[in-house]
């Protein structure tokens, strides 16, 4: 039997943690936040986190700095956010590449995208560009795969991340269309490289591929998704050009270190929400093709757990060997 002593006890010590929880909230934060970004500068997801880090600044009166950790398809960029102090100073904002595909492309993930990381809530949406070399004589996916089939071990194609690798793979699989993989430590340098003749195709974001394609550097072939973008609407979705059963599109999301306290997290996720509901910021995000959408954290954590047996299928029946 508990004692009216230790009742009256446990319920100032309930409503002291609360009020302790409701004063870190309101004190949160007391200086600079940091994003980081498992990709380079110029990336799409380096779009999503300047452009929403912008209105979270504005909305938390303090700094928002944006730091590029790319390399290892998003591994260096989330562990260190999987180690880092679980105070709600340092955000990782990332795709389904570090918590999605990664856990089937690679042997080691040296982090749970689960257990080590709190879900705050997702961003975005953004499909990949097929873009070309204009050298190759492919005006469409229909002539790009003709032409892998009729120059067998000519043609390359480039990844900066486990989106745009998948994409290729699974073109290959679709079509049957042949193409040597080769490695990038992000999209940036892979769209450099397609523009220089170095590889011949890559699947790039809409950020990077875009302007290549209107200036004339690059051919764009189709989108990754089932819809069309408004950054290019001339471009057919790879269902529309011919390639059955192709939908990947990459997510974007916010996720802190495992263990922040409650209040600080439901801080963070009222804020990357708040951008995502901001019109002047819907309008920003679209104007570099993304497809805003924020979610709760628990709906956020399910689609990591759902993006991670997709991709497992996808990755097992492109008969990609993990590495």
């Amino acid at each position: 039997m508990i004692s009216r002593r230790t009742f009256g006890a446990g319920m100032i010590g309930a409503a002291a943690a609360s009020r302790g929880g409701m004063a870190l909230a309101d004190s949160f934060p007391t200086r600079q936040i940091k994003f980081v970004v498992p990709f380079a500068a110029g990336s799409a997801t380096d779009a999503v986190a300047r452009i929403v880090g912008e209105w979270v600044s504005t909305d938390l009166k303090q700094p928002v700095i944006v730091e590029n950790v790319a390399g290892a398809s998003g591994v260096l960029a989330a562990q260190a956010v999987a180690r880092a102090e679980p105070d709600g100073y340092t955000v990782l904002i990332t795709t389904n590449t570090t918590h999605g595909a990664n856990q089937s492309l690679l042997k080691r993930v040296p982090y749970d995208a689960l257990g080590d990381f709190t879900p705050l809530s997702r961003l975005g949406y953004n499909p990949l560009i097929l873009i070309v070399n204009p050298a190759i004589p492919a005006k469409s996916v229909a002539e790009l795969v003709a032409y892998g089939k009729a120059n067998p071990g000519k043609l390359t194609f480039g990844s900066g991340s486990s989106s745009s690798r998948v994409c290729g793979e699974l073109l290959k699989m679709r079509t049957g269309l042949d193409a040597t993989h080769v490695p990038y430590r992000s999209i940036p340098p892979a769209v450099t490289d397609v523009i220089g003749g170095q590889i011949s195709f890559t699947f790039a974001d809409p950020q990077s591929g875009v302007p290549q394609i209107e200036a004339g550097k690059v051919r764009g072939l189709a989108v990754s998704g089932t819809f069309r973008i408004g950054l290019a609407p001339n471009l057919p979705t790879m269902v529309e050009a011919g390639v059955p059963d192709y939908d990947i599109v990459a997510y974007f999301a916010g996720f802190a270190p495992a263990k922040i306290p409650a209040p600080v997290a439901e801080r963070l996720t009222a804020a990357l929400a708040g951008a995502v509901r901001d019109p002047a910021t819907q309008a920003k995000l679209t104007s570099v093709g993304i497809q805003p959408s924020h979610s709760t954290p628990a709906e956020l954590r399910d689609q990591v757990a759902a993006e991670i047996t997709k991709w497992a299928a996808i990755v097992k029946s492109a008969g990609i060997e993990p590495q």
